[in-house]
């Protein structure tokens, strides 16, 4: 129950995950993008739980000289973490407009149902995540497996809409199997048809 991403915690997988600089970071970067430097790529930051403990890290790594052309960032978080103050502000002064380009930040927020094994009063929390709105584009995205896990987003969409969140909401079926995926995206697809909600696929699967 918990985290689904074990692997990022698990002590067998530590050597999946090792400490680099933020220069060693931005080198790899540059390795894995096709033209060797910023153009239209998108920079996504997972986990884990990307915004617990790692927020005075970021600015020195987008700050390098090598992250100077990067455009849109996406941070996926579950959404119980609070922005610090000093991550607010660079947040803002990354987005200013003074470049020739503008640059976007998002929130990715996939709050954790009671099926994840999370408590409802740990896992939903709608003052945080209206706060992210004021720092870029926020949406909120679920998993759903079963009639009780849709009860239990729409429960938290009420929250979220009580709250004063904005955006958007999808539906995601679950299962990182092409077999357990195929079982219900139908039916997902559906109910966020039926209910005016948006819809996220499994590209990987």
């Amino acid at each position: 129950s918990g985290c689904d991403s074990y692997a990022s915690w698990d002590p067998r997988f530590k050597d999946l995950s090792p400490m680099l600089t933020s220069e060693a970071i931005a080198d790899r970067i540059m390795e894995i993008i096709p033209h060797s430097e910023w153009q239209d790529e998108h920079l996504v930051i997972t986990g884990g739980e990307p915004l617990l403990g790692w927020q005075r890290a970021y600015p020195e790594l987008l700050d390098h000289p090598k992250m100077a052309g990067l455009k849109e960032i996406t941070f996926e978080t579950n959404g119980t973490q609070k922005l610090t103050e000093e991550f607010k502000e660079y947040l803002v002064k990354w987005q200013m407009p003074n470049l020739d380009f503008a640059r976007e930040v998002t929130f990715s927020v996939s709050a954790k149902l009671p099926c994840s094994g999370e408590k409802w009063e740990d896992a939903i929390c709608p003052e945080i995540v209206v706060e992210y709105e004021d720092y870029g584009t926020v949406y909120l995205k679920f998993v759903i497996a079963t009639e009780q896990d849709f009860a239990d987003a729409q429960c938290a969409i009420g929250a979220y809409r009580a709250a004063g969140f904005k955006g958007h909401v999808y539906l995601m079926p679950v299962g990182g199997v092409e077999s357990v995926y195929a079982l219900n995206n139908r039916t997902v697809a559906d109910l966020a048809m039926k209910n005016g909600l948006r819809y996220s696929d499994r590209l990987q699967v």
